[in-house]
Protein backbone atom coordinates (compact mmCIF):
# COMPACT_ATOMS: atom_id res chain seq x y z
CA UNK A 1 0.00 0.00 0.00
CA UNK A 2 0.85 3.96 -0.30
CA UNK A 3 3.46 4.55 2.10
CA UNK A 4 4.46 8.54 3.65
CA UNK A 5 7.56 9.24 3.70
CA UNK A 6 9.74 12.35 5.83
CA UNK A 7 11.24 15.44 4.31
CA UNK A 8 14.42 14.82 2.85
CA UNK A 9 16.99 16.61 4.54
CA UNK A 10 18.15 20.27 3.44
CA UNK A 11 14.38 20.06 1.28
CA UNK A 12 14.20 24.02 2.59
CA UNK A 13 17.83 24.72 1.03
CA UNK A 14 17.03 22.86 -2.07
CA UNK A 15 13.55 24.37 -2.33
CA UNK A 16 15.09 27.86 -2.35
CA UNK A 17 17.11 27.44 -4.96
CA UNK A 18 14.75 25.91 -7.40
CA UNK A 19 12.94 28.47 -6.81
CA UNK A 20 15.37 31.06 -7.60
CA UNK A 21 16.21 29.18 -11.17
CA UNK A 22 12.27 29.51 -11.73
CA UNK A 23 12.67 32.98 -11.38
CA UNK A 24 15.35 33.13 -13.60
CA UNK A 25 13.82 31.23 -16.01
CA UNK A 26 10.70 33.73 -16.07
CA UNK A 27 13.12 36.34 -16.05
CA UNK A 28 15.43 34.99 -19.18
CA UNK A 29 12.23 35.72 -21.31
CA UNK A 30 12.05 33.93 -24.55
CA UNK A 31 10.17 30.69 -25.04
CA UNK A 32 10.35 28.70 -21.66
CA UNK A 33 10.22 24.79 -21.89
CA UNK A 34 7.31 23.15 -19.81
CA UNK A 35 6.60 19.55 -19.08
CA UNK A 36 2.48 18.77 -19.19
CA UNK A 37 1.63 15.97 -16.59
CA UNK A 38 -1.86 14.82 -15.66
CA UNK A 39 -2.99 15.79 -12.19
CA UNK A 40 -6.82 14.84 -11.23
CA UNK A 41 -7.25 14.78 -14.58
CA UNK A 42 -6.12 18.07 -15.40
CA UNK A 43 -3.29 19.34 -17.53
CA UNK A 44 -0.43 20.90 -15.18
CA UNK A 45 2.24 22.53 -17.36
CA UNK A 46 5.13 22.53 -15.35
CA UNK A 47 8.46 24.80 -15.82
CA UNK A 48 11.65 22.96 -16.65
CA UNK A 49 15.11 23.94 -15.10
CA UNK A 50 18.70 22.61 -15.10
CA UNK A 51 19.26 20.85 -11.64
CA UNK A 52 22.58 19.13 -10.39
CA UNK A 53 22.16 15.51 -10.35
CA UNK A 54 23.98 14.90 -7.53
CA UNK A 55 21.30 16.95 -5.63
CA UNK A 56 18.53 14.65 -6.41
CA UNK A 57 16.89 11.91 -3.94
CA UNK A 58 15.62 9.04 -5.77
CA UNK A 59 11.73 8.35 -4.97
CA UNK A 60 11.80 5.71 -2.23
CA UNK A 61 7.87 5.59 -3.12
CA UNK A 62 8.26 4.73 -7.15
CA UNK A 63 6.13 2.23 -8.38
CA UNK A 64 9.19 1.17 -10.63
CA UNK A 65 10.67 -1.03 -7.96
CA UNK A 66 7.97 -1.43 -5.29
CA UNK A 67 8.54 -5.28 -5.52
CA UNK A 68 12.03 -5.05 -5.60
CA UNK A 69 12.19 -3.51 -2.53
CA UNK A 70 11.96 -6.82 -0.93
CA UNK A 71 15.07 -8.45 -2.45
CA UNK A 72 16.74 -7.37 0.68
CA UNK A 73 14.53 -7.30 3.15
CA UNK A 74 17.52 -5.69 5.86
CA UNK A 75 18.17 -2.97 3.37
CA UNK A 76 14.22 -2.61 2.76
CA UNK A 77 13.77 -2.27 6.29
CA UNK A 78 16.26 0.94 6.63
CA UNK A 79 15.29 2.66 3.25
CA UNK A 80 11.59 2.63 5.08
CA UNK A 81 13.34 3.82 8.49
CA UNK A 82 15.27 7.11 6.67
CA UNK A 83 15.19 6.83 2.65
CA UNK A 84 17.41 9.78 2.36
CA UNK A 85 21.11 7.68 3.81
CA UNK A 86 23.17 7.41 1.39
CA UNK A 87 23.18 3.50 2.30
CA UNK A 88 19.38 3.91 1.25
CA UNK A 89 19.85 5.87 -2.26
CA UNK A 90 22.41 3.29 -2.98
CA UNK A 91 19.79 0.81 -2.82
CA UNK A 92 17.24 2.26 -4.86
CA UNK A 93 20.13 3.36 -7.58
CA UNK A 94 20.87 -0.33 -7.55
CA UNK A 95 17.19 -1.76 -7.86
CA UNK A 96 16.49 0.80 -10.87
CA UNK A 97 19.69 -1.07 -12.84
CA UNK A 98 19.15 -4.55 -11.75
CA UNK A 99 16.81 -6.95 -13.78
CA UNK A 100 13.11 -6.80 -12.13
CA UNK A 101 12.65 -10.53 -12.14
CA UNK A 102 16.47 -11.25 -10.81
CA UNK A 103 18.16 -8.01 -9.26
CA UNK A 104 21.20 -9.73 -8.76
CA UNK A 105 21.54 -9.70 -12.36
CA UNK A 106 21.89 -6.14 -14.50
CA UNK A 107 19.15 -5.14 -16.93
CA UNK A 108 19.68 -5.06 -20.40
CA UNK A 109 17.12 -2.59 -20.78
CA UNK A 110 18.95 -0.18 -18.18
CA UNK A 111 21.88 -0.21 -20.77
CA UNK A 112 20.28 0.36 -23.18
CA UNK A 113 18.97 3.33 -22.03
CA UNK A 114 22.42 4.58 -20.97
CA UNK A 115 23.85 3.91 -24.27
CA UNK A 116 21.28 6.36 -26.02
CA UNK A 117 22.01 8.90 -23.26
CA UNK A 118 25.48 8.59 -24.06
CA UNK A 119 25.14 9.22 -27.74
CA UNK A 120 22.07 10.96 -28.04
CA UNK A 121 22.06 13.03 -24.63
CA UNK A 122 18.64 13.42 -22.74
CA UNK A 123 15.57 14.08 -24.57
CA UNK A 124 12.55 14.81 -21.90
CA UNK A 125 12.89 16.42 -19.35
CA UNK A 126 12.30 14.47 -15.70
CA UNK A 127 9.81 15.79 -13.10
CA UNK A 128 10.67 16.58 -9.45
CA UNK A 129 8.95 18.47 -6.48
CA UNK A 130 9.89 20.94 -4.68
CA UNK A 131 12.53 19.27 -2.29
CA UNK A 132 14.11 17.90 -4.66
CA UNK A 133 12.79 14.17 -5.19
CA UNK A 134 12.40 12.36 -8.89
CA UNK A 135 8.96 12.05 -9.62
CA UNK A 136 9.70 10.73 -13.13
CA UNK A 137 12.71 9.90 -14.31
CA UNK A 138 14.65 7.99 -11.79
CA UNK A 139 15.93 5.40 -13.53
CA UNK A 140 16.92 8.19 -16.35
CA UNK A 141 18.94 9.74 -13.26
CA UNK A 142 20.94 6.81 -12.30
CA UNK A 143 21.95 6.14 -16.23
CA UNK A 144 23.13 9.98 -15.95
CA UNK A 145 24.90 9.78 -12.44
CA UNK A 146 26.61 5.97 -14.15
CA UNK A 147 27.97 8.24 -17.18
CA UNK A 148 29.16 10.78 -15.10
CA UNK A 149 26.77 13.76 -16.28
CA UNK A 150 26.42 16.66 -13.92
CA UNK A 151 23.40 18.14 -14.78
CA UNK A 152 20.02 17.24 -16.50
CA UNK A 153 16.12 19.08 -17.26
CA UNK A 154 13.96 18.70 -14.83
CA UNK A 155 9.95 19.86 -14.85
CA UNK A 156 9.33 21.13 -11.02
CA UNK A 157 5.49 20.45 -9.67
CA UNK A 158 3.82 22.89 -7.45
CA UNK A 159 5.58 23.09 -3.84
CA UNK A 160 2.27 22.11 -2.10
CA UNK A 161 2.33 19.14 -3.71
CA UNK A 162 2.05 15.95 -1.17
CA UNK A 163 2.45 12.24 -1.19
CA UNK A 164 -1.12 11.34 -2.77
CA UNK A 165 -0.17 13.95 -5.51
CA UNK A 166 3.59 12.48 -6.09
CA UNK A 167 1.97 9.32 -6.88
CA UNK A 168 -1.05 10.16 -8.78
CA UNK A 169 0.82 11.95 -11.37
CA UNK A 170 3.24 9.19 -11.60
CA UNK A 171 1.10 6.80 -12.16
CA UNK A 172 -0.54 9.14 -15.25
CA UNK A 173 2.33 9.48 -16.44
CA UNK A 174 3.56 5.37 -16.64
CA UNK A 175 0.33 4.60 -18.13
CA UNK A 176 0.77 6.90 -21.05
CA UNK A 177 1.19 5.15 -24.27
CA UNK A 178 3.93 6.64 -25.11
CA UNK A 179 6.12 5.45 -22.11
CA UNK A 180 9.12 4.28 -23.11
CA UNK A 181 9.71 1.44 -19.95
CA UNK A 182 6.69 -0.09 -18.45
CA UNK A 183 6.35 -1.15 -14.74
CA UNK A 184 7.01 -4.45 -13.83
CA UNK A 185 4.18 -7.38 -13.70
CA UNK A 186 4.05 -7.23 -9.75
CA UNK A 187 4.84 -3.92 -9.71
CA UNK A 188 1.75 -3.15 -12.01
CA UNK A 189 -0.07 -5.07 -9.73
CA UNK A 190 0.80 -3.12 -6.79
CA UNK A 191 0.06 0.16 -8.34
CA UNK A 192 -3.98 -1.32 -8.93
CA UNK A 193 -3.77 -2.30 -5.55
CA UNK A 194 -2.94 1.11 -4.20
CA UNK A 195 -6.04 2.89 -6.27
CA UNK A 196 -8.37 0.26 -4.96
CA UNK A 197 -6.99 1.42 -1.51
CA UNK A 198 -8.00 5.00 -2.72
CA UNK A 199 -11.05 4.09 -2.68
CA UNK A 200 -11.43 4.10 -6.96
CA UNK A 201 -13.95 1.57 -8.38
CA UNK A 202 -12.87 -1.38 -10.58
CA UNK A 203 -14.04 -0.17 -13.81
CA UNK A 204 -12.50 3.38 -13.20
CA UNK A 205 -8.79 1.99 -12.66
CA UNK A 206 -9.29 -0.69 -15.49
CA UNK A 207 -9.59 2.37 -17.54
CA UNK A 208 -6.39 3.66 -16.45
CA UNK A 209 -4.08 0.99 -16.98
CA UNK A 210 -5.94 0.35 -20.17
CA UNK A 211 -7.47 -3.48 -19.22
CA UNK A 212 -10.70 -4.84 -18.88
CA UNK A 213 -12.37 -5.26 -15.82
CA UNK A 214 -12.78 -8.69 -15.68
CA UNK A 215 -9.06 -8.65 -16.53
CA UNK A 216 -8.57 -5.78 -13.13
CA UNK A 217 -10.72 -8.29 -10.91
CA UNK A 218 -8.02 -11.25 -12.30
CA UNK A 219 -4.82 -9.92 -11.30
CA UNK A 220 -6.24 -8.60 -7.78
CA UNK A 221 -6.72 -12.56 -7.59
CA UNK A 222 -3.25 -12.74 -8.68
CA UNK A 223 -1.76 -10.42 -6.27
CA UNK A 224 -3.88 -11.60 -3.46
CA UNK A 225 -2.47 -15.52 -4.11
CA UNK A 226 0.91 -14.55 -4.29
CA UNK A 227 0.96 -12.47 -0.83
CA UNK A 228 -0.86 -16.13 0.61
CA UNK A 229 1.90 -17.90 -1.06
CA UNK A 230 4.92 -15.54 0.56
CA UNK A 231 3.12 -15.52 3.85
CA UNK A 232 2.56 -19.45 4.12
CA UNK A 233 6.29 -19.68 3.10
CA UNK A 234 7.51 -17.56 5.98
CA UNK A 235 5.62 -20.12 8.57
CA UNK A 236 6.45 -17.37 11.29
CA UNK A 237 10.23 -17.68 10.51
CA UNK A 238 12.06 -14.28 8.94
CA UNK A 239 12.64 -16.18 5.96
CA UNK A 240 10.27 -15.87 3.58
CA UNK A 241 9.36 -15.60 -0.41
CA UNK A 242 9.34 -12.34 -1.91
CA UNK A 243 7.29 -10.26 -4.42
CA UNK A 244 10.14 -10.56 -6.73
CA UNK A 245 10.37 -14.07 -6.33
CA UNK A 246 6.88 -14.20 -9.07
CA UNK A 247 7.91 -11.63 -11.29
CA UNK A 248 8.84 -13.97 -14.34
CA UNK A 249 5.62 -16.26 -13.94
CA UNK A 250 2.60 -13.51 -15.46
CA UNK A 251 1.63 -16.05 -17.83
CA UNK A 252 1.81 -18.99 -15.67
CA UNK A 253 -0.21 -17.38 -12.98
CA UNK A 254 -2.99 -15.65 -15.62
CA UNK A 255 -3.48 -19.61 -16.73
CA UNK A 256 -4.07 -20.58 -13.38
CA UNK A 257 -6.59 -18.50 -12.39
CA UNK A 258 -8.45 -18.86 -15.62
CA UNK A 259 -8.43 -22.70 -14.94
CA UNK A 260 -9.01 -22.36 -11.30
CA UNK A 261 -12.48 -19.65 -12.05
CA UNK A 262 -13.47 -22.47 -14.23
CA UNK A 263 -13.70 -25.27 -11.86
CA UNK A 264 -14.18 -23.61 -8.89
CA UNK A 265 -18.03 -23.58 -10.11
CA UNK A 266 -18.63 -26.93 -10.26
CA UNK A 267 -16.31 -28.23 -7.97
CA UNK A 268 -14.59 -26.46 -5.11
CA UNK A 269 -12.34 -28.93 -3.97
CA UNK A 270 -10.69 -29.86 -7.24
CA UNK A 271 -10.36 -26.18 -7.88
CA UNK A 272 -8.10 -25.43 -4.66
CA UNK A 273 -6.48 -28.71 -5.37
CA UNK A 274 -5.26 -27.35 -8.58
CA UNK A 275 -4.42 -23.80 -7.34
CA UNK A 276 -2.18 -25.90 -4.49
CA UNK A 277 -0.51 -28.27 -6.99
CA UNK A 278 -0.03 -25.70 -9.90
CA UNK A 279 1.59 -23.08 -7.48
CA UNK A 280 4.07 -25.09 -5.98
CA UNK A 281 4.96 -26.19 -9.94
CA UNK A 282 5.19 -22.28 -10.34
CA UNK A 283 7.71 -21.47 -7.32
CA UNK A 284 9.68 -24.64 -8.72
CA UNK A 285 10.22 -22.76 -11.73
CA UNK A 286 8.67 -25.21 -13.98
CA UNK A 287 8.10 -24.27 -17.47
CA UNK A 288 4.61 -22.68 -19.17
CA UNK A 289 4.07 -25.92 -21.24
CA UNK A 290 4.62 -28.10 -18.31
CA UNK A 291 2.64 -26.61 -15.49
CA UNK A 292 -0.46 -26.90 -17.81
CA UNK A 293 0.12 -30.88 -17.59
CA UNK A 294 -1.31 -29.65 -13.75
CA UNK A 295 -4.31 -30.42 -13.29
CA UNK A 296 -7.19 -31.63 -10.27
CA UNK A 297 -6.32 -35.16 -11.13
CA UNK A 298 -2.40 -34.55 -11.32
CA UNK A 299 -1.55 -35.93 -8.07
CA UNK A 300 -3.68 -39.22 -7.85
CA UNK A 301 -2.71 -40.40 -11.23
CA UNK A 302 0.87 -39.34 -11.45
CA UNK A 303 2.35 -37.69 -8.35
CA UNK A 304 1.79 -40.27 -6.48
CA UNK A 305 3.80 -42.87 -8.31
CA UNK A 306 6.65 -40.55 -8.15
CA UNK A 307 6.59 -38.92 -4.64
CA UNK A 308 7.83 -40.56 -1.22
CA UNK A 309 4.81 -41.45 0.77
CA UNK A 310 4.27 -39.31 3.75
CA UNK A 311 5.91 -36.59 1.47
CA UNK A 312 3.30 -33.78 2.16
CA UNK A 313 2.44 -35.11 6.17
CA UNK A 314 -0.51 -36.75 7.04
CA UNK A 315 -3.72 -36.66 5.33
CA UNK A 316 -7.39 -37.07 6.50
CA UNK A 317 -10.19 -34.34 6.86
CA UNK A 318 -9.77 -31.16 8.55
CA UNK A 319 -11.14 -30.67 11.63
CA UNK A 320 -13.92 -27.80 11.22
CA UNK A 321 -13.65 -23.90 11.19
CA UNK A 322 -15.05 -21.79 13.73
CA UNK A 323 -17.36 -18.99 12.10
CA UNK A 324 -16.30 -15.85 14.57
CA UNK A 325 -19.16 -13.83 15.71
CA UNK A 326 -21.66 -16.57 14.82
CA UNK A 327 -22.21 -18.52 17.96
CA UNK A 328 -20.17 -21.76 17.85
CA UNK A 329 -20.86 -22.38 14.12
CA UNK A 330 -18.76 -24.59 12.35
CA UNK A 331 -17.91 -24.60 8.52
CA UNK A 332 -16.49 -28.02 7.22
CA UNK A 333 -13.02 -28.17 6.88
CA UNK A 334 -10.74 -28.79 3.85
CA UNK A 335 -11.29 -32.36 2.60
CA UNK A 336 -8.54 -34.62 2.83
CA UNK A 337 -7.16 -33.69 -0.74
CA UNK A 338 -7.51 -30.26 -0.54
CA UNK A 339 -5.59 -31.14 3.05
CA UNK A 340 -2.35 -33.07 1.42
CA UNK A 341 -2.25 -30.49 -1.77
CA UNK A 342 -1.66 -27.42 0.68
CA UNK A 343 0.52 -29.45 3.51
CA UNK A 344 2.90 -30.50 -0.21
CA UNK A 345 2.38 -26.81 -1.46
CA UNK A 346 3.28 -25.81 2.21
CA UNK A 347 6.64 -27.96 2.26
CA UNK A 348 7.83 -26.59 -1.45
CA UNK A 349 7.27 -22.68 -0.43
CA UNK A 350 9.00 -23.05 2.80
CA UNK A 351 12.07 -25.19 1.77
CA UNK A 352 12.56 -22.71 -1.41
CA UNK A 353 12.43 -19.81 1.26
CA UNK A 354 14.66 -21.33 3.58
CA UNK A 355 17.01 -22.52 1.00
CA UNK A 356 17.33 -18.92 -0.50
CA UNK A 357 17.90 -17.52 2.86
CA UNK A 358 20.75 -15.69 4.33
CA UNK A 359 23.41 -17.22 6.56
CA UNK A 360 22.28 -14.75 9.48
CA UNK A 361 18.65 -16.17 8.88
CA UNK A 362 19.70 -19.81 8.77
CA UNK A 363 22.29 -22.15 9.40
CA UNK A 364 24.48 -24.23 6.00
CA UNK A 365 22.82 -27.13 7.47
CA UNK A 366 19.43 -25.79 7.61
CA UNK A 367 19.61 -24.85 4.19
CA UNK A 368 21.15 -27.70 2.64
CA UNK A 369 18.31 -29.49 4.31
CA UNK A 370 16.08 -27.11 2.96
CA UNK A 371 17.00 -27.82 -0.82
CA UNK A 372 17.23 -31.55 -0.19
CA UNK A 373 13.45 -31.49 0.35
CA UNK A 374 12.96 -28.50 -2.39
CA UNK A 375 15.16 -31.12 -4.62
CA UNK A 376 13.37 -33.81 -3.80
CA UNK A 377 10.27 -32.23 -4.96
CA UNK A 378 11.35 -31.16 -7.83
CA UNK A 379 12.41 -34.22 -9.38
CA UNK A 380 8.71 -35.62 -8.19
CA UNK A 381 7.04 -33.35 -10.03
CA UNK A 382 9.65 -33.50 -12.97
CA UNK A 383 8.70 -37.10 -13.60
CA UNK A 384 5.32 -36.83 -12.88
CA UNK A 385 5.30 -34.30 -15.56
CA UNK A 386 6.60 -36.14 -17.81
CA UNK A 387 4.18 -38.65 -17.91
CA UNK A 388 1.20 -36.76 -17.70
CA UNK A 389 3.02 -35.53 -21.39
CA UNK A 390 3.15 -38.78 -22.45
CA UNK A 391 -0.70 -39.41 -21.73
CA UNK A 392 -1.69 -36.12 -22.95
CA UNK A 393 0.74 -36.70 -26.35
CA UNK A 394 -0.79 -40.27 -26.50
CA UNK A 395 -4.25 -38.76 -26.16
CA UNK A 396 -4.05 -36.23 -28.63
CA UNK A 397 -2.70 -38.87 -30.61
CA UNK A 398 -6.01 -40.91 -30.64
CA UNK A 399 -7.95 -38.15 -31.22
CA UNK A 400 -6.49 -37.01 -34.28
CA UNK A 401 -8.24 -38.99 -36.48
CA UNK A 402 -11.57 -38.48 -35.21
CA UNK A 403 -11.04 -34.80 -35.01
CA UNK A 404 -10.12 -34.09 -38.40
CA UNK A 405 -12.85 -36.71 -39.98
CA UNK A 406 -15.27 -34.19 -38.11
CA UNK A 407 -13.84 -31.12 -39.30
CA UNK A 408 -13.68 -33.02 -42.83
CA UNK A 409 -17.70 -33.60 -41.81
CA UNK A 410 -18.16 -29.51 -41.30
CA UNK A 411 -16.46 -29.00 -44.98
CA UNK A 412 -19.00 -31.15 -46.70
CA UNK A 413 -21.81 -29.52 -44.71
CA UNK A 414 -20.89 -26.29 -45.99
CA UNK A 415 -19.80 -27.59 -49.30
CA UNK A 416 -23.78 -28.39 -49.60
CA UNK A 417 -25.16 -25.25 -48.44
CA UNK A 418 -22.46 -23.55 -51.48
CA UNK A 419 -23.58 -26.10 -53.99
CA UNK A 420 -27.29 -25.11 -53.71
CA UNK A 421 -26.70 -21.75 -53.77
CA UNK A 422 -24.49 -22.42 -57.10
CA UNK A 423 -26.86 -24.25 -58.84
CA UNK A 424 -29.38 -21.29 -58.01
CA UNK A 425 -26.88 -19.02 -59.59
CA UNK A 426 -25.99 -20.94 -62.82
CA UNK A 427 -22.20 -20.90 -61.74
CA UNK A 428 -21.49 -24.34 -60.73
CA UNK A 429 -18.90 -25.73 -62.19
CA UNK A 430 -19.62 -29.62 -63.00
CA UNK A 431 -16.58 -30.63 -64.25
CA UNK A 432 -14.55 -29.28 -61.18
CA UNK A 433 -17.67 -31.06 -58.75
CA UNK A 434 -16.92 -34.14 -60.64
CA UNK A 435 -13.27 -34.24 -60.13
CA UNK A 436 -13.75 -33.63 -56.79
CA UNK A 437 -16.47 -36.09 -55.92
CA UNK A 438 -14.36 -38.45 -57.53
CA UNK A 439 -11.13 -37.84 -55.11
CA UNK A 440 -14.11 -38.22 -51.77
CA UNK A 441 -14.47 -41.26 -53.36
CA UNK A 442 -10.77 -42.25 -53.63
CA UNK A 443 -10.25 -40.83 -49.98
CA UNK A 444 -12.99 -43.21 -48.72
CA UNK A 445 -11.55 -46.36 -49.94
CA UNK A 446 -8.46 -45.58 -48.14
CA UNK A 447 -10.14 -44.75 -44.69
CA UNK A 448 -12.52 -47.20 -45.14
CA UNK A 449 -9.41 -49.98 -45.74
CA UNK A 450 -7.46 -48.05 -42.46
CA UNK A 451 -10.34 -47.79 -40.34
CA UNK A 452 -11.47 -51.77 -40.72
CA UNK A 453 -8.14 -52.95 -40.50
CA UNK A 454 -7.60 -55.04 -36.99
CA UNK A 455 -11.15 -54.16 -36.09
CA UNK A 456 -12.52 -57.58 -34.40
CA UNK A 457 -16.06 -55.55 -34.01
CA UNK A 458 -16.40 -52.65 -35.52
CA UNK A 459 -18.65 -50.05 -34.72
CA UNK A 460 -21.76 -48.56 -36.66
CA UNK A 461 -20.33 -45.77 -38.10
CA UNK A 462 -17.49 -47.97 -39.61
CA UNK A 463 -19.08 -50.73 -40.57
CA UNK A 464 -21.08 -48.54 -42.87
CA UNK A 465 -18.57 -47.17 -44.28
CA UNK A 466 -16.80 -50.57 -45.25
CA UNK A 467 -20.40 -51.69 -46.46
CA UNK A 468 -21.35 -48.45 -48.46
CA UNK A 469 -17.01 -48.91 -50.03
CA UNK A 470 -17.71 -52.60 -51.06
CA UNK A 471 -21.21 -51.73 -52.65
CA UNK A 472 -19.40 -49.26 -54.16
CA UNK A 473 -16.48 -51.53 -55.50
CA UNK A 474 -18.72 -54.33 -56.35
CA UNK A 475 -21.08 -52.07 -58.27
Amino acid sequence: MKQEFPTPPRAVEFSEQVRKRLEDVKGAGGTRETVTVDWNGQALHCEVIDCSVSSLFYNPGTHRIRAQRSHDSAKDAALAADPWTGGSQEYLQFLLQADPADPNRRDPDFDKLKESLDQFGQNDPGLITHHGILVNGNTRTAALRELGQQTMRVGVLPEWFDWDDINSVELALQLRRDHRRDYSYINRLLAMEEQAGLGRTPDAIAKDFRIRTSTYHQERWILATIREQISRSANGNAAGLRLVDFEDHQEKLKELHRAHEKLVTVDPDRAEVLKELRMAAIVMGFAKTDVRHIDEGFRDRYLTRTMSPGFSGPAGEQAAVAVPGLGGVTLPGASSAVAEARALNDKVLRAKALAAASSDVASDQERRGAQDVFQEAREAFDQAIDAAGRDARLKKRKQMAPARIADACADIDQSVVELVQARASRSLDEEALDEAVLKLRESLRKLAQQAGRGAKTPGDGVSWLIEAVAVETSG
